[in-house]
């Protein structure tokens, strides 16, 4: 019997409810299909809102609603007022990986002390104005560090991290290509 069994809640997670979620798709893999998307929107000058309306879980709609602000800093055009996408690219990697550093943790009994995840990207902008074909418009390569602290070892810990860059959704889409199908409608 592991000290998760006395334990119904580790790391803020509900095990019951993690165990159950699990043991749902498990049992009926169309339970773990889900489907995201948002609409965003040009506000003016380099800043954009991003509109979060909801999610399809196992086919089920389920409502939420939120806005995430983009713009550039100053000296890229923007009025520096939020986040740029690259930043915002690198937080939802690194919420992303956290979801998993934390769930795998819970499973395993493991209360973290604390986590933290930083990440960054180095971008030739003679990529992006197109003033050299041969530079990339995007990273080659994104660097992380994670800390992470607990009564584990260092064993349980390297676990951890292996299971989060085999398992993470946002981990596996920037760790190698994605098809991207795009359509342009003229308005």
């Amino acid at each position: 019997m592991t000290d998760t069994m006395f334990k119904s809640r580790v790391n803020g997670l509900d095990l019951s409810a993690l165990e159950e979620m699990v043991d749902d798709v498990r049992a009926d893999p169309a339970r773990g299909i889900v489907r995201f998307k948002v609409k965003t929107r040009w506000t003016g000058q380099t800043r954009s809102e991003t509109i979060v309306e909801g999610y399809e879980l196992g086919g089920a709609q389920i409502g939420r609603r939120f806005k995430v602000v983009a713009d550039e800093p100053s000296e890229l055009m923007g009025q520096n007022s939020a986040p740029n996408p690259q930043e915002l690219l690198m937080t939802a990697l690194n919420a992303c990986m956290m979801v998993g550093y934390v769930a795998n943790a819970a499973l395993r009994g493991i209360e973290l002390d604390m986590l933290e995840i930083d990440t960054e990207g180095q971008l030739d902008l003679r990529g992006f104005l197109g003033l050299d074909e041969s530079v990339a418009p995007g990273y080659r390569q994104l660097d992380y560090t994670v800390r992470i602290g607990g009564p584990a070892t260092a064993e349980q810990f390297e676990d951890i991290h292996q299971a989060v860059m085999k398992t993470s959704p946002n981990f596996f889409n920037l760790n190698q290509p994605i098809c991207m199908k795009g359509r342009l409608e003229i308005v």
